[in-house]
């Protein structure tokens, strides 16, 4: 597989397999709820989604919960973890490889969403990453990821430019025509169990 940064090669080869087995053993009743709780504005009318980044599968155990009967799609740039998902679940597309290299042959979703994804994604390939989600979007786009005012690169596991924060949502609204319906926190107190680690949500609505 190629990849187009480091980053991409990092989460798909050098910390795949560890990351996989950090995020085996969640509360998926919990998670459940905290879905629930970010797809209220979208009053039903989710049938289909993708993930883009879904590791092993942790969102989708929730949201087979929380959206029974949507059709469920990934995206996962880590060979074990893709075969741990689409081994686990009933998928109705799924893609092994990086967001950018995805190809569903101009399918498109209800709802799009990233979840801990964006902030592992080169910056200087973040429009280009979001313009495929939007691409891939029919209604909806939710991202939940680690927040910060400015744009600032953090130390993760030890390793440098493996972490950006930054304001996800205002960078959406100032670089597609989205309208942000609903937006809030999942602070780790109550969610972590569910491997939400205080992470800010925004969902948006195409408008074009």
């Amino acid at each position: 597989m190629e990849f187009n940064s480091a980053q991409e090669r990092f989460w798909a080869d050098t910390y795949a397999q560890r990351y996989i087995e950090k995020n085996r053993d969640f509360d998926t009743p919990l998670a459940a709820k905290a879905w629930a709780q970010m797809l209220r504005a979208t009053d039903g009318q989710v049938g289909s989604y993708l993930e883009c980044g879904c590791n092993v599968g942790r969102n989708i155990a929730a949201l087979k919960i929380a959206l029974p009967t949507a059709f469920a799609s990934v995206v996962e740039i880590s060979r074990p973890a893709f075969e741990f998902v689409s081994g686990t679940y009933s998928l109705d597309r799924s893609f092994n490889g990086a967001i950018l290299d995805s190809d569903f042959e101009r399918a498109s979703f209800d709802l799009v969403f990233t979840m801990g994804v964006l902030i592992h994604i080169n910056p200087d390939q973040l429009l280009e990453n979001l313009t495929k989600v939007l691409d891939y979007s029919r209604k909806f786009i939710l991202v939940g990821e680690y927040f910060n005012r400015t744009p600032v690169s953090l130390e993760y596991q030890g390793e440098s430019d493996k972490l950006y924060k930054r304001d996800f949502g205002k960078f959406l609204l100032e670089n597609f025509d989205v309208k942000c319906v609903d937006y809030g926190f999942l602070w780790s107190q109550i969610y972590g169990e569910a491997g939400f680690d205080d992470v800010t949500w925004w969902l948006f609505e195409k408008q074009s």
